[in-house]
């Protein structure tokens, strides 16, 4: 083999020098872009920024003025601040785009970054119909562009720490849970624009639940759902409760509301009752986690505090879901280096949106509808 000779005299070979150079980029931060500078995407710059190995490197929204004012609140050159999307692919060498746009923009998005071959990271809802997710999966399965949806909740540490032990065993086999988050919160004096969506909790915040919902009990063969908008200030409902008949036999009732008034509002935290066949499980207000186990004919109850740890930038009551999007972000960090799917992949998340669709078909025309699958 032909060998190259460096100014220090130490014999190399091509194949050496391609070596290095892999493990140089290996080692060089991944670079990234943030498209959508709205409310939600300064969690996700904020927990980008919390990680070692990754680096935002620009910006893209439509909106020049909000475009502006993120920037300046982060600290970015003018130079690394687009406004079209286009030219930020065609200009910007990138490893990956975090999509934190609205839900009518993801396939543009998406679109270009298949065309690019950029891997995705895309909020929730990541499609307005089930039709535009298959496209867009199908898209990036073509191009060989890994799609991941941004669902954190699952992520929260209470509730992974829940997942985590009716995984264990802790309780046997489930039968039975109940999936709650109830709050009279008002959400929309940071997101006004949730008041004139037609569509309000279940694509908003249920989604979430029905997520969490999958990711402890599986698939869903069955749905039934009833919804009501009690606050005459909105155009959408802000009450829906669901109950799944889950393919592993269990039936969950999955149930949210942003007209719960009570004196001490749980905000933001999911709130989940499990029932197995030898005890249960209980992730009560104030991330108290409590497990009842049959032993010997005797119950026996654990009870732990699950809070989560709070990033430095966190802003109560949001620490629960600000420190999800940094362990979100981290597992999906972790398993683009290792070329492991996602826990939240594209298709994996189509089965929970057509949950939420099942559930709207359900409330509306009355009746148990069967989600559709891939």
């Amino acid at each position: 083999m032909t060998q190259i000779r460096t100014l220090r005299g130490v014999l190399r070979t091509p194949r050496d020098i391609d070596d290095e150079a892999q493990s140089a980029r290996s080692r060089a931060p991944l670079r990234g872009a943030l498209l959508g500078c709205g409310f939600f995407a300064e969690n996700q710059l904020h927990a980008w920024r919390e990680l070692e190995g990754v680096e935002i490197v620009a910006l893209c929204d439509l909106d020049a003025g909000r475009l502006e004012r993120f920037a300046a609140s982060f600290s970015f050159s003018p130079s690394a601040c687009y406004t079209e999307a286009e030219r930020l692919f065609e200009e910007v060498g990138l490893d990956f785009v975090d999509i934190a746009a609205p839900t009518s923009a993801h396939r543009s998005l998406i679109t270009l970054a298949c065309a690019h071959r950029v891997p995705v990271i895309c909020q929730k809802p990541f499609a307005t119909d089930l039709h535009d997710a298959r496209m867009m999966i199908e898209a990036c399965t073509r191009a060989g562009v890994s799609l991941t949806v941004h669902e954190n909740f699952r992520w929260q540490a209470a509730v992974r720490e829940t997942i985590d032990a009716l995984r264990d065993g802790a309780i046997g086999e489930p039968f039975f849970s109940r999936i709650s988050y109830r709050s009279g919160f008002d959400v929309f004096r940071a997101q006004p624009y949730l008041a004139s969506t037609k569509r309000f909790i279940i694509a908003d915040l249920g989604i979430h639940l029905l997520d969490i919902a999958r990711a402890l009990f599986g698939e869903v063969e069955r749905l039934g759902c009833q919804t009501r908008r009690v606050s005459a200030d909105i155009e959408g409902e802000d009450v829906a409760t669901m109950m799944l008949a889950h393919a592993s036999g269990v039936t969950s009732i999955v149930d949210c509301s942003y007209a719960t008034r009570q004196s001490e509002d749980p905000f933001p935290q999911t709130l989940i009752e499990i029932d197995g066949e030898r005890g249960s499980i209980r992730l009560l207000a104030g991330f108290r986690l409590q497990i009842d186990r049959l032993r010997d004919g005797r119950i026996e109850r654990t009870e732990r505090l699950v809070a989560p740890s709070a990033p430095s930038w966190s802003t109560p009551p949001w620490t629960p879901i600000q420190q999800s999007v940094v362990r979100f972000q981290a597992d999906w960090l972790a398993k683009l280096k290792t070329d492991d799917l996602p826990e939240t992949h594209g298709i994996d998340n189509f089965h929970t949106l057509a949950l939420v669709e099942a559930a709207y078909q359900a409330a509306e025309e009355r009746r148990i509808v069967i989600p559709q699958r891939w």
